[in-house]
């Protein structure tokens, strides 16, 4: 185990049918006919959590904090941090200014009425926070945010700031300072490999996955591993989709809960405010700074 180095466990709470791989097929007007899972989902994340006396940085989405509360409160009960993942799950360079702000408020609001404390932690949906949409920061940092983790510095068809800095480091918006905690990559050669988790973490073996993250430590910087409750859940409703989408949502969900039993006791995990509270060397200085909103 690698324990000289507070790594960021961090969960994005979404039903399967709000994932971004079928926004093209189900309407969010629908949500409410499908027959939800997040709820028995998300308690078992927070058993093995438990077992493995972890904590994390929950990721809430705002349709669903609004239909489960309970499970909102149940999560900061058990001593997990809160953040805000949006309300309708949207791409953020697919909305303008006004709506990403009216958005994540009302997610915002929603998740610290129920909790009854701040909310200052966001994750974009899908990471979209893109060269095309970096006005959010400022956004972000206006509304009270203080962390975010929503670029990822990498080559993507959806997301990616192959450019950003690959290590936690912060931002300075027009509103202020911005603690970013990037999606994690490992550097081999010339190659930027993805190793933060999600389809990810499916698609490697574990062992892998801990090899990648291991170079991370040994670096002297932390990672963020991210999850999502439906990918402990095989037998989840089949959704259609093109054969990418199918992929990229349905490969090897019967091994995930396996591997990440395995995966936890292999490094020192924490929330992200705790990983981040960690002085550490700087990055590389490749920063992304915000820019005004058009």
């Amino acid at each position: 185990m690698t324990q000289s180095i507070t790594n960021a466990m961090t969960i994005d709470v979404e039903d399967y049918f709000h994932v971004s791989a079928f926004a093209d097929r189900i309407s969010s007007r629908d949500w409410d006919h499908f027959p939800t899972r997040v709820e028995q989902n998300t308690q078992r994340l927070l058993t093995l959590l438990e077992k493995a006396e972890v904590r994390g940085t929950f990721f809430v989405l705002g349709w669903v904090a609004e239909r489960h509360p309970q499970l909102i409160r149940d999560i900061a009960r058990a001593g997990h941090e809160i953040g805000c993942h949006s309300y309708w799950h949207r791409l953020v360079y697919d909305l303008t200014p006004e709506e990403f702000r009216d958005d994540t408020r009302q997610a915002q609001q929603l998740l610290e009425d129920i909790i009854g404390d701040r909310v200052t932690l966001y994750r974009a949906p899908s990471f979209s926070i893109t060269e095309r949409s970096l006005w959010a920061l400022d956004i972000l940092a206006d509304l009270g945010f203080e962390m975010d983790s929503s670029i990822y510095p990498i080559h993507h068809d959806r997301y990616g700031i192959p450019r950003a800095d690959p290590f936690p480091h912060v931002l300075s918006t027009s509103a202020g300072e911005l603690r970013e905690f990037p999606g994690s990559i490992c550097r081999l050669g010339g190659l930027s490999i993805p190793v933060s988790g999600g389809g990810y973490f499916r698609l490697y073996p574990a062992r892998v996955t801990a090899w990648l993250l291991s170079r991370i430590n040994r670096s002297g910087q932390p990672f963020m591993f991210y999850v999502h409750p439906w990918e402990l859940d095989p037998d989840q409703p089949r959704m259609a989709g093109s054969l990418r989408s199918q992929f990229r949502h349905y490969q090897n969900l019967a091994s995930t809960e396996r591997k990440l039993n395995w995966l936890l006791p292999q490094f020192e995990f924490g929330t992200m405010s705790e990983s981040l509270a960690v002085p550490r060397p700087l990055g590389s200085g490749l920063l992304v700074t915000a820019q005004a909103a058009p």
